[in-house]
């Protein structure tokens, strides 16, 4: 008890004797205090300012000088004083000068005469720039101000010098060193100037050689340096992601980890530490030190504040129960995905039905036992409805055709779905650069629910000439091509309009010619998406005519007098639906060709004379979601299904195609027999062709083709292609048979080529034009084409620029296809196969423009050793 007593005492003094020491200390400041303020402040002397003088060197004019400085002749100023300070601050932040100095020349009474002394800054004159390429150049001078005539200063050196040392380490040149020197020269004006020479050694790009962890328990090594997307170790068998060190990504992957352990539950895990060592020139090192902390699962999870849905209905969306372990990333995603605009969260389900400034956050509001309660607060807000739609920057494009594509209207409930599938229209069109359609939205609202969105556009080229010069098909090939996409034909006869040709109303226009010795060919299409202009009903039409010769072999020129030609026209619609949904396009055709032979005896055709014509009709069904780019799509799908079917002419013509069949057999047996004489057996091929004009008098045939092309985001930029296509040439009537037209010739670029006869080319790099020929069941190689087809493909393209100028991507390719006569030989999977690389360049002047090198590693028909390298050139086209 006693001692209790002591130390109570022993307290009480020592808090006594605290107080007494502070309110010493506080009476000394005090003191000291109140006497600096019985000290005068200095002050200068007040005279009038008689007159200003200037020198120095400057090739400014003294009276701009001086005026500039704020000094008046006549005024009263004290000196030294605020007034002198000042102008000597004015000239100093002009960044005009290099040296200032005010001097007091002279006191007459009360009339003082002031000296401004100052030099001029040097300007740059020249600069030269080395260690980086020509093109970089204009961005460094660009991004450090370094246009001629600028003033040199110490602190631009500085700052340039330290720029570039970091912005070319932060891309991974970790040794990047810059000199930076000026070397006066006279100028024929008189005013300093200075060269500069900016010396660039970025070095290589240093790679991380280990990377090493600590105080992870849970979560392996292996696992966290596969959630650093962008930092890896050196592997050398790692093709697609390399090892080097870039400061940014490095701190996004350090965020990385944390994300990894919030998607197991450990919600506390940070990074205590991390350290790069360098290990060589070419090398770094790096660790890092976790602290992992508890795993935490979700406990009780409530929604406060929701009106407009039931918590069923979100619990619906957000998937998440009581009992799961905690996963911070998930929850974020399933409240507000920000790496997909369509996310199926909550946030786009109220932003999709008009609650554009509704809140919703997530609050822990229990953590008792590593169980986390949680409250998903949400502020909902007003309904909101678009004010006003506007649309900027299309200069050629009429309003008209952009505003029949807008999913917003005025009035219309806001809606952010609508919002995002209105750009991807738009982006559809091709007249707009896809890349730089931007939304505004203006004048928010939230009082009375009201909002203006704007559309931000940038034209691009849309029309394209395709002007090119070969050799091909035993001679020079020319083509002229002119495609106009954003044509408007009701302007033809409007001269003010033509800029060089009409344009605006989004139509298109199409003319191609295209001529060698032995054939040519003239083609012209118009199409009007929305025909009436007011549904998206898509009329279209073309016309086309080809002729092609035969060889002579006497003269080594074309022999007009052996002849094959086409003319042909189609007539289609296509409809947009609406059921499944707005994607699918249902479109439908009549096509009419007319072929005419004379002394056209190849061994296509077992008539050299005659005519045939093909009347059809094709129906088609597609379905194309594809995002954003269509020259460079980064996800969606694009399905197509289609059959083009002629009359069966058998089922009503009354002839017997079966008696037909058993006479051709007989004559080809004459034909075929070496014991006959000439003459006999010319009597017979006579006779079979003759059969065959019947038989192919009007083309009788259905045809069914199918294609589907999947893009998806594999990582970061990268985007995989992924196809797949069938085709089917089918006969009613057996005894009649598969025409010898419309079928499918595999192999090379895919396109068109010197045989016209109605012939689909389907490409399939790395192996000859069309020259993977259907083998029968006798392993004989047919040279008429195949009936079926199919073939998969698969394609890696990475964006090299996506600008409005040029749009260029890299590819690199694996497919493998067959084509046979008859499902008793088709066997999908025994492919010719082949792999590869290319590269593709969009230019709206030229259209799409590329180069493959395929390797095809099967033998084609009639050889026995693999083919190897082929080059293909793509014109026009996509793969």
């Amino acid at each position: 008890m006693g001692k209790q007593v002591n130390n109570s005492i022993n307290i009480t003094s020592l808090k006594t004797y605290t107080k007494l020491v502070v309110t010493v200390l506080f009476l000394i400041i005090g003191a000291q205090l109140h006497a600096q303020e019985l000290q005068p402040a200095p002050t200068g002397k007040k005279y009038i300012l008689g007159d200003i003088t200037v020198s120095g060197d400057s090739h400014f004019s003294p009276q701009t000088i001086i005026t500039y400085s704020g000094l008046r002749k006549g005024e009263e100023i004290v000196i030294p004083g605020d007034k002198t300070s000042e102008a000597i601050r004015k000239l100093w932040k002009s960044n005009l000068f290099r040296d200032i100095d005010l001097y007091l020349l002279k006191t007459e009474a009360d009339t003082a005469y002031l000296e401004i002394r100052l030099f001029d800054l040097p300007e740059l004159k020249n600069l030269e720039i080395n260690g980086v390429k020509k093109s970089k150049k204009e961005e460094i001078i660009k991004e450090n101000n370094l246009q001629d005539g600028v003033k040199v200063t110490e602190n631009l050196v500085t700052t340039t010098k330290n720029y570039l040392t970091s912005k070319y380490q932060k891309d991974g040149f970790y040794n990047t060193k810059v000199y930076v020197n000026t070397i006066e020269t006279p100028d024929t004006t008189g005013r300093p100037s200075v060269n500069m020479i900016l010396d660039i050694n970025k070095g290589k790009k240093v790679k991380v050689s280990n990377i090493t962890f600590s105080g992870n328990n849970t979560l392996s090594d292996v696992k966290l340096k596969k959630a650093m997307k962008n930092t890896k170790q050196k592997n050398i068998l790692r093709v697609f992601k390399r090892s080097k060190y870039i400061e940014a990504d490095y701190q996004a992957d350090l965020e990385s980890i944390i994300n990894k352990y919030k998607e197991n539950g450990y919600r506390d895990a940070r990074i205590i530490a991390d350290s790069l060592t360098v290990v060589n020139k070419k090398n770094v090192a790096l660790h890092i030190s976790v602290e992992e902390g508890e795993q935490y699962r979700f406990g009780d999870i409530a929604f406060i504040g929701n009106t407009v849905y039931t918590d069923q209905q979100l619990r619906g969306i957000l998937r998440i129960n009581k009992g799961d372990i905690y996963n911070g990333v998930l929850l974020q995603e399933r409240i507000a995905d920000e790496t997909k605009p369509d996310a199926l969260d909550i946030t786009n389900q109220y932003q999709n039905n008009g609650y554009l400034f509704s809140t919703i956050n997530p609050v822990e509001v229990s953590t008792e036992g590593n169980v986390i309660d949680m409250e998903i607060r949400i502020t909902e807000g007003k309904p909101v409805y678009f004010n006003s739609i506007s649309v900027v920057g299309n200069d050629v494009t009429n309003d008209r055709v952009i505003y029949r594509e807008l999913r917003t209207r005025p009035g219309q409930l806001y809606s952010k779905a609508n919002v995002v599938r209105t750009i991807r229209e738009l982006s559809q069109l091709g007249y707009f650069d896809a890349e730089q359609i931007g939304t505004n939205f203006n004048n928010p609202n939230p009082n009375e629910g009201t909002i203006d969105l704007e559309y931000s556009l940038v034209e691009t080229g849309s029309s394209q000439v395709e002007l090119q010069g070969g050799y091909g098909g035993g001679g020079f090939i020319g083509t002229l091509g002119l495609s106009f996409n954003n044509f408007s034909l009701k302007n033809i006869f409007n001269g003010a309009a033509y800029k060089p040709v009409p344009r605006g109303d989004g139509q298109k226009l199409a003319l191609r010619l295209q001529a060698s010795r032995f054939y040519q060919t003239y083609s012209f299409s118009f199409t009007e998406p929305w025909m009436g202009g007011k549904k998206p009903v898509q009329f279209s039409t073309s016309l086309s005519y080809s002729a092609q010769f035969l060889y002579d072999p006497t003269t080594g020129n074309a022999d007009r007098d052996k002849r094959f030609n086409i003319t042909g026209v189609t007539v289609g619609l296509a409809k947009r639906l609406s059921v499944p949904d707005d994607y699918f396009t249902l479109s439908q055709a009549v096509s009419f060709q007319h072929y005419n032979l004379k002394n056209y005896n190849t061994g296509l055709f077992t008539f050299g004379n005659g005519y045939s014509n093909n009347l059809a009709y094709t129906i088609g069904l597609s379905r194309n979601n594809t995002y954003t780019d269509p020259v460079f799509p980064t996800g969606g799908s694009n399905f197509s299904i289609t059959a083009k079917l002629s009359l069966p002419y058998s089922l009503f013509n009354g002839v017997d195609y079966n008696q037909l069949l058993d006479e051709r057999a007989e004559w080809l047996a004459i034909q075929n027999d070496p014991n006959n004489s000439t003459i006999i057996r010319n009597q017979a091929a006579t006779q079979v062709g003759a059969i065959d004009q019947e038989r192919f008098k009007w083309l009788e045939f259905y045809k069914i083709k199918m294609k589907g092309d999947w893009y998806t985001r594999l990582f970061g930029k990268f985007i995989v292609k992924s196809g797949v296509e069938f085709g089917f040439l089918g006969a009613y009537d057996q005894a009649r048979g598969v025409i010898p037209f419309e079928r499918f010739f595999l192999g090379g670029d895919g396109l068109g080529s010197y045989s016209l006869d109605g012939r689909e080319a389907i490409a399939l790099r790395g192996y000859p034009n069309q020259s993977l020929q259907p083998v029968d069941g006798e392993n004989f190689i047919t040279n008429d084409g195949g009936t079926i087809y199919n073939k998969f493909s698969m394609e890696l393209r990475y964006p090299i620029s996506m600008s409005q100028a040029a749009k260029i991507y890299l590819l690199g390719f694996v497919e493998g296809g067959v084509s046979y006569n008859d499902f008793q030989d088709y066997s999908p999977f025994n492919l010719y196969r082949s792999s590869g690389a290319g590269v593709r360049i969009f230019m709206p002047a030229f259209g799409l423009l590329g180069i493959d090198f395929g390797y095809g590693f099967d033998a084609i028909p009639g050889q026995t050793k693999a083919n190897g390298w082929e080059t293909h050139f793509i014109i026009g086209q996509q793969f």
